[in-house]
């Protein structure tokens, strides 16, 4: 059970959370996967690779599973390939989930807000911005702006301390298991939302102290508590 009037600030992931970025990722990570000469991946199976950096999901999509388990040179090569391909279609099919933009802005007007993902910042901030989100972020931490990323608790611990809030202050705001481990390890209280980027399973198998329909309820919950 969640003490909404204690929460003092909010993190909120990226991908899955804020912003559809999959039909992005799937448009680049077939430009790829055609460039080297290896079958399509349908939307479906890029959704279950998505959350843990673009390195493992290059990975995954060139294996064509979970485990990612491929060559050295072809992972350094697809990775390459894939880092330039993902930058010419950041932002062409990327859209904000329903209703994220006027809660964020609702919610910035009361709390501290950061984005805490494990996109590399050089994808991040681009598309915050070109999609009109960036200003509602005292904080934006990608995956590689520390040394370890989630599911890790550093993130998380260093948002708080950069916010200048107590870790059980900070609501984390997910979709996945690696928020849910992140937010455990901080010692943070997280929610998640059903739709997004669960890997194989739902929003009700995550390890989250509540799930919340989408962000307007609650933003509205917050600010009324």
């Amino acid at each position: 059970m969640i003490d909404y009037s204690a929460v003092r600030a909010l993190a909120f992931d990226l991908d899955g959370t804020l912003i559809d970025t999959l039909p992005d990722l799937a448009a680049a990570g077939n430009r790829m996967l055609a460039a080297l000469d290896r079958e399509p991946a349908v939307e479906e199976q890029v959704r279950q690779y998505i959350g843990d950096g673009i390195a493992v999901f290059t990975r995954r999509l060139l294996a064509g599973d979970h485990q990612g388990d491929i060559d050295a040179s072809l992972a350094e090569a697809g990775l390459t390939l894939f880092k330039r391909l993902y930058a010419e279609e950041l932002t062409v099919r990327s859209r904000p989930y329903p209703g994220v933009p006027q809660a964020l802005r609702a919610l910035a007007a009361r709390y501290s807000l950061a984005c805490v993902t494990n996109k590399a910042l050089a994808y991040t901030e681009p598309l915050l911005t070109a999609l009109g989100m960036r200003s509602d972020f005292k904080l934006v931490i990608g995956g590689d702006s520390l040394p370890r990323k989630k599911p890790d608790a550093l993130p998380l611990l260093h948002t708080a301390a950069s916010l200048g809030v107590r870790h059980e202050q900070l609501l984390m705001v997910g979709d996945s298991a690696n928020d849910c481990a992140c937010a455990r390890a901080a010692g943070c209280p997280v929610v998640c939302v059903p739709y997004g980027y669960h890997g194989s399973g739902g929003a009700a198998d995550l390890d989250c102290d509540a799930i919340v329909a989408d962000l307007t309820i609650l933003a509205n919950t917050l600010l009324l508590s």
